[in-house]
């Protein structure tokens, strides 16, 4: 694991660093990307950053010095033998005062990479009832201010899962808390419209670009309950890619079923041509 902190590449990421005062800490003022690596390569960095752009001014802490983070994406990958990992980009609004004001120092930006292990192919969710406001301020960004997705994960991971999955305040299906969800219905493959209130995932985005030529691929809002029917259901994400999901509360599902196959397929295929596409 490599640590670069605004411009400086650190000894160790566990050593201080970070003002106590930061408002990342203070009140979760920030926001943040989180980068494949696939053969020593960070895939769709562009989007990625670009999205960090959207998110940090759709936040207001100001626009984050991207040519930097770029460069600390390449310090922190320098020398390392990354089959398979993960970069964390973080950029808060920097130290302020111990309240919801924010200080005027400057941002933080911090960029961490790590290996980890690939995710399985096959996993399985559970919904839950706590919604996504897909009204509220923050809808559509992704910012550091986590803590009910943290909640999320340890009740999923608790009955077994992997991931949450959650409806928006309207009860139709969302997103997962760190995933877009799609679903299968007869041979159509679903994903709920970015106005139910999912972040506008890179992988989704990849997925509705690639599957359309081959598939039927639709964007519609639904209940979350329609989870309980369908005939086939999918995770997409940084390092999911395309997951087939087997088991749905406490329904099995195929996985992979015929559409999620071929889906996976199209994945395979396409992402291989463009490390940044």
């Amino acid at each position: 694991m490599k640590t670069w902190l605004n411009g400086d590449l650190l000894q160790s990421p566990e050593a201080p660093s970070i003002s106590a005062l930061d408002h990342g800490i203070i009140v979760g003022d920030g926001v943040f990307e989180t980068i494949k690596i696939e053969d020593g390569q960070p895939f769709a960095l562009t989007r990625h950053l670009d999205r960090l752009v959207r998110s940090a001014e759709g936040l207001g802490i100001g626009k984050p010095d991207v040519g930097a983070i770029r460069e600390g994406v390449a310090a922190t990958m320098e020398n390392q033998d990354l089959v398979f990992g993960r970069i964390r980009v973080t950029v808060t609004s920097g130290p302020g005062p111990l309240g919801s004001p924010r200080g005027s120092t400057g941002l933080t930006q911090v960029v961490i990479t790590e290996p980890c292990e690939r995710p399985p192919s096959v996993s399985a969710i559970v919904t839950v009832r706590w919604p996504r406001n897909e009204r509220g301020a923050l809808a559509g960004l992704k910012t550091t201010s986590y803590a009910e997705n943290a909640l999320m994960v340890e009740h999923a991971l608790a009955r077994g899962a992997s991931e949450a999955v959650m409806p928006n305040t309207a009860g139709m299906l969302c997103e997962g808390t760190g995933s877009n969800i799609f679903y299968v219905v007869g041979e159509q493959l679903i994903t709920p419209t970015l106005q139910a209130g999912p972040l506008a995932g890179v992988t989704r985005a990849l997925v509705l670009e690639w599957c359309a030529a081959e598939l039927d691929v639709v964007e519609r809002d639904a209940p979350i309950e329609v989870l309980q029917t369908a005939d086939e259901v999918i995770l997409v994400g940084t390092t999911r890619d395309v997951q087939a999901i087997s088991r749905v509360d406490g329904r099995d599902v195929a996985a992979p079923g015929p559409i999620t196959r071929k889906a996976q397929e199209i994945w395979a295929r396409e992402s291989v041509k463009d490390v940044d596409p």
